[in-house]
């Protein structure tokens, strides 16, 4: 009765009774599969042999005993780890080494941990207190003001101008009127309402109107056209016996000619040109 044999694919020694490896469906002594396919260990170059653990990183290879920490020597199997400059650390390690020192405390900001970078300074999330309150700003805004650091509602309670319409902070722009703040969306026309800010406007009794509000309540009228007369605009008038006239309202009342530089009569309300005034 003959027997099947199991030999090493490599060396065809007899794998009966012995410890084999199988790759790809084919099966190894251990001796040949070590020589043939184990990975060298970055630290002792030696095999790592079939009874070893193969740890990897980034197509390297270790002992489990020779994966430590460049530093401390550590072992870093099932440990977190950093790499640098091809050399591996533990956290600690390259924590001292590389990791940056919150400004507060002065103690170092571990990988992984919630941090606040500003303008080349870190913090702890915990240590980047608004200077006012002492509550953690973390990932809410903030306002930078003479060394220290202010959340949004410190800041305004603290420095910002209140606009004296709706008693609120303004901490951006802004108009300034009769030495009072406002909000630019605040300072409005006293009569209509409209928004002051950016254009042409004028005061009665410390109100801001705009130009067509305080023509129409406080201008003299032109006896032409009934429409305000007012300076504010640039336009030229002709006042007589207290009436007015826009420049290109002071005509003859019977020829219609301009009567601006020259001579004109007067006949009960009427204006009129010399030859019109002759005529009647």
């Amino acid at each position: 009765m003959s027997t099947e044999r199991f030999d090493c694919h490599y060396c065809k020694e007899s794998l009966l009774g012995n410890k084999y490896v199988m790759k790809e469906d084919t099966q190894y002594c251990t001796k040949c599969y070590e020589n043939l396919f184990s990975n060298c260990c970055e630290v002792c170059s030696l095999p790592i042999g079939c009874n070893c653990k193969d740890l990897s990183y980034k197509d390297c290879h270790w002992h489990e005993q020779c994966f430590k920490c460049a530093k401390c020597s550590r072992p870093l199997a099932e440990k977190p780890f950093a790499a640098k400059d091809e050399q591996l650390l533990c956290t600690e390690c390259y924590s001292h080494e590389y990791s940056s020192k919150c400004s507060t405390c002065k103690k170092t900001i571990m990988p992984g941990s919630r941090k606040m970078d500003y303008k080349g300074n870190s913090w702890h999330e915990t240590c980047f207190l608004c200077h006012r309150c002492q509550q953690p700003i973390g990932t809410k805004s903030f306002i930078p003001k003479d060394n220290g650091y202010f959340c949004v509602s410190c800041f305004e309670k603290q420095f910002a101008y209140q606009c004296c319409a709706c008693k609120k902070a303004i901490t951006t722009g802004g108009v300034t009127y009769n030495d009072k703040p406002w909000h630019r969306e605040c300072f409005l026309c006293i009569g209509c309402k409209k928004q002051l800010s950016g254009q042409r406007f004028t005061s009665r009794e410390n109100y801001p109107y705009c130009l067509d509000c305080f023509s129409n309540l406080y201008a003299k009228k032109c006896v032409g056209c009934t429409k305000p007369i007012t300076s504010l605009a640039g336009a030229k008038y002709i006042s007589f016996e207290e009436r007015q006239w826009h420049s290109e309202c002071f005509t003859c009342m019977q020829c219609s000619v301009s009567l601006v530089g020259r001579g004109f009569l007067t006949q009960r309300d009427d204006i009129l040109c010399t030859d019109c005034g002759r005529e009647k």
